[in-house]
């Protein structure tokens, strides 16, 4: 049975949490002073305080503090779909977004770190509107309950059922015995990193405000950017460098740098999902590299280099940045980032999609079952580097795999009924669901989501959210056994 009490307390208090955190960008719009801005960001705090005050009030503090595994991913659920709902605020209340459906697919794109966008006109909000909208990013990327559990003491809950409810990937990698000291590692090596690439943004001749949201949408695998073009605005070969380097170690396990930290360096070199999710990037963006030098797309092989091993990172780890519209590419390097649609981040990372592991575990499930056709009486185990892969493990990848594709299929199926052609469809879909942020036809480096009508906009919220989510975390609430006491 549910902890109803302990659940909307766990609610209340998580929502105050995000509101402090959205105290940065009320101070830069006083800064800046836009006076919009501020009102908007007002009228935020004064719905968190009404749906505060009316928790704490009516739910009086439980008695009981068990939770079950029902309860967090309620809890989970209701906490993304609540902290955009309150954080999509400012963006209608300052007159930034006409609507309030386009301003809760932003926010939605930034918690779940998609950054895909409705604006055809970034520059011209507030400077304060648009931090917001990049620090949302950067707090999805490695979770928001994950933060609330590192820096909180989660009301005294063991905060064990709420991050793994949260976290990405197939496993869970528990760095400490207490969740709270592995969510806080988690963060510390997360913010350090941030720092790194912003102070390597400023060297690259980056304002304070640019080098730190651009690091907000990196290191959270995102891909919002304050600028219309995206990364390309910046026209430098330096930071195209610098945002593809820490695409690439946004993208991998966060773990394996804690193993780094406490001296394992070994053990992190014979990571076979470190290895494949290298492998992908390395060979799609040298052949692309290739074909486009070959085809007289750029001038020389390294200027292929650069805009390929960018935009090969950017698809691959989920981020979405781009420095140039790939759809004026020739097809064959097309077709190489639309694979990368179904790969993803490596497990553990802040990047999205069905993840590197999975899709390496069943290329070797699909060889183990072929061998298993020749010596019907062989037992072949299946391995990712030196990790054996169990029975259970398999099961729920192969059942992950494909609840994914067919979610993507429905999502497509519902995109077209607004009279969307069947590239953009597929695409937005397909984008949504593995929170990579730009695709192909009307989605595109150069395009968004602008056109699609209101109700569509609230389905592709939840495609976003379930993919952040991946997938069961959001379903198992539509089951009848959930609510079975």
């Amino acid at each position: 049975m549910l902890n109803w009490k302990l659940d909307l307390r766990l609610l209340a208090f998580i929502q105050l949490f995000i509101s402090l955190l959205m105290g940065v960008p009320t101070a830069l719009s006083f800064y800046y002073q836009e006076t919009e801005a501020q009102t908007g960001f007002l009228i935020a705090y004064l719905f968190v305080a009404i749906f505060c005050s009316l928790v704490f009030i009516l739910v009086r503090k439980p008695q009981k503090k068990t939770m079950l595994a029902r309860d967090g991913y309620l809890v989970v659920s209701i906490t993304w779909i609540m902290a955009t709902a309150f954080s999509a605020i400012p963006l209608v209340a300052s007159g930034a977004f006409v609507d309030y459906s386009s301003a809760f697919f932003e926010i939605m794109s930034g918690f779940t770190t998609t950054g895909a966008t409705t604006l055809t006109e970034i520059e011209s909000l507030p400077k304060s509107i648009l931090f917001w909208r990049s620090m949302t990013n950067w707090l999805g990327g490695m979770g928001i309950v994950v933060l609330f559990v590192a820096l909180l003491p989660a009301l005294g809950v063991s905060g064990t059922l709420l991050v793994g409810a949260e976290s990405v990937g197939p496993t869970k990698d528990k760095l400490t015995p207490k969740i709270k000291n592995t969510a806080l590692i988690l963060w510390s090596i997360y913010v350090g990193f941030s720092i790194l690439e912003t102070v390597l943004l400023l060297f690259g001749g980056l304002s304070l405000y640019d080098a730190v949201t651009v690091t907000f949408s990196t290191m959270a695998a995102a891909g919002f950017c304050v600028k219309n073009s995206s990364i390309g605005s910046f026209s430098s070969a330096y930071v195209d460098v610098v945002v593809t380097v820490f695409m690439l170690i946004a993208g991998a396990n966060f773990a394996l740098y804690y193993k780094i930290i406490i001296g394992k360096v070994s053990s992190v070199f014979k990571d076979g999902e470190l290895r494949v999710y290298l492998g992908i990037w390395a060979v799609v963006a040298f052949l692309s590299a290739a074909y486009l030098f070959a085809n007289n797309t750029y001038t020389s092989f390294g200027q292929s280099l650069r805009y390929s091993g960018f935009m090969t990172a950017s698809v691959l780890t989920t981020t979405g940045f781009a420095t140039t519209d790939y759809l004026y590419w020739p097809a064959f390097p097309q077709l190489l980032l639309l694979l990368l649609f179904f790969i993803g981040g490596s497990a553990g990372s802040a990047g999205g999609g069905i993840k590197v592991i999975r899709i390496a575990t069943l290329f070797k499930m699909g060889r183990a079952h072929v061998k298993h056709r020749i010596h019907p009486r062989g037992v072949f185990q299946v391995r990712v580097g030196t990790t054996t892969v169990s029975q259970d493990l398999m099961t729920s990848i192969a059942t992950f795999f494909g609840v994914y594709i067919l979610t993507g299929v429905v999502g497509m199926v519902v995109i077209s009924l607004s009279g969307s052609d069947v590239v953009t469809s597929f695409a937005a879909s397909f984008l949504l669901l593995g929170n990579i942020g730009i695709g192909f036809g009307e989605v595109g480096p150069s395009g968004n989501f602008a056109f699609m009508p209101s109700a569509l906009k609230w389905f592709c919220s939840f495609l976003m959210l379930v993919g952040r989510l991946e997938l069961f975390t959001v379903y198992v609430l539509f089951s009848k056994y959930f609510w079975k006491r």
